[in-house]
């Protein structure tokens, strides 16, 4: 039975509706790590701290930014959709399990900020990376699907 295209529309809406949340999230808290911008440290700082407090290699902390940014630009727009929300997805997992787990599951924890905001990111992230980005995505122009 073909699907109606009502449904259609309604499943690119939903996908365009964790795309623009998510993309504006993920640009903002990248250019933190890239560029300063909204109280951030800045490149140089973030390498530093993530070396020495997380004990992160430069490597992965570019990639991190990169994810960030790059994948928050690229889910907005619905660009390489799939590969910037397994970026997204990646730099939360890490997150969660290097930062955010010790303070358990609440955002306002006790102990401070739990995993509960990175779970729902990474949640995110994943739709997106599984479903695409929607019929209101570039790559729906670029790869005509």
């Amino acid at each position: 039975m073909a699907r109606s295209n009502m449904g259609a529309v309604v499943d690119s809406l939903a996908l365009l509706m964790i795309r623009v949340p998510l993309g504006a999230i993920f640009i903002a808290h990248g250019s933190q790590k890239l560029l300063g911008a909204f109280g951030g440290q800045g490149l140089t700082a973030t390498f530093r701290i993530f070396e020495e407090k997380l004990g992160i290699p430069p490597i992965f902390t570019l990639l991190a930014i990169i994810a960030e940014f790059g994948g928050g630009v690229g889910v907005l727009c619905g660009f390489l959709t799939r590969l910037s929300g397994f970026g997204i997805a990646s730099t939360m997992a890490v997150a969660m399990y290097k930062v955010h787990w010790a303070n358990g599951f609440f955002l306002n924890g006790p102990r401070g900020n739990g995993i509960e905001y990175n779970l729902a990111l990474l949640g995110m992230a994943l739709a997106l990376v599984f479903a695409g980005g929607g019929a209101w995505s570039v790559d729906r122009y670029l790869f005509k699907r």
